[in-house]
């Protein structure tokens, strides 16, 4: 790892904004830019100080909000570093953002979201899935059928991880990071269902089956159709049971 001590990186700041708007712009750009990377040490408030040209309070008043922001970490006895980005962390943060605003709304949008975007990947996991996630998938539906009844909340568990695992079977993160957060809040969704709807979850085991076909024989459209179906009747049993209605 180069020395960045060595680079014309931090040099003196202009006046053009507030002074520690300034600094932090400065360092948020190094960081954008990957000419400090994450994990990798900045120099020592002394150093940058000097290097900056400015002030300890302007400074430190930046270095804070770059550590409110995520973007440093500042470890007492050690130094300041640039953060490693987890994807659990964004994650977890999109998590916890869903929950604060978990009403009969968000419960509207999170279907439409994946009325948008499930049968899409639904598609694609029919052309780029491996046999191991076959044999995931087919796991899955037969942990539904042989589950008990009565424990609503593991069946509402399983049924969340075949359609994260449908998302996984696509082979690309990407779609596995961007659904993830969007799966997180099924189980509720489902909860309020199983609880209170006979019959739902023998209609929910046949199009998971038919979805499951569909990927395994490599059959795109039926697979997107076939989801679409899934949907729409979550969209049904939202508009006759839950729209309007104040969910906690």
């Amino acid at each position: 790892m180069h020395n960045i001590l060595d680079e014309d990186f931090f040099s003196k700041i202009g006046t053009a904004q507030p002074l520690s708007q300034r600094i932090e712009r400065r360092i948020e750009d190094l960081i954008r830019e990957k000419k400090i990377l994450p994990g990798q040490k900045l120099p020592s408030e002394f150093e940058l100080c000097q290097l900056f040209s400015v002030s300890r309070t302007a400074l430190r008043e930046a270095l804070k909000r770059l550590n409110a922001r995520g973007l440093v970490e500042i470890k007492k006895g050690s130094g300041i570093y640039v953060t490693q980005i987890k994807i659990e962390n964004i994650i977890n943060s999109l998590n916890l953002f869903y929950d604060l605003k978990f009403d009969s709304n968000l419960i509207q949008q999170i279907i439409e979201v994946r009325r948008i975007f499930e049968p899409e990947i639904a598609k694609l996991a029919s052309t780029n899935r491996t046999n191991n996630d076959l044999r995931v998938l087919h796991q899955n539906i037969e942990d539904l059928i042989k589950c008990d009844p009565d424990n609503t909340q593991l069946e509402v568990d399983i049924i969340n991880r075949f359609h994260m695992n449908v998302a996984k079977a696509t082979n690309n993160p990407i779609i596995t990071i961007s659904m993830e957060p969007v799966y997180s809040l099924v189980p509720r969704l489902r909860n309020l269902i199983f609880a209170n709807i006979d019959g739902e979850k023998k209609y929910t085991i046949s199009l998971q089956e038919k979805i499951f076909e569909a990927i395994k024989n490599s059959l795109p459209e039926d697979a997107y159709h076939h989801s679409v179906d899934l949907l729409k009747r979550n969209m049904e049993i939202y508009d006759k049971y839950f729209k309007g209605r104040i969910i906690s």
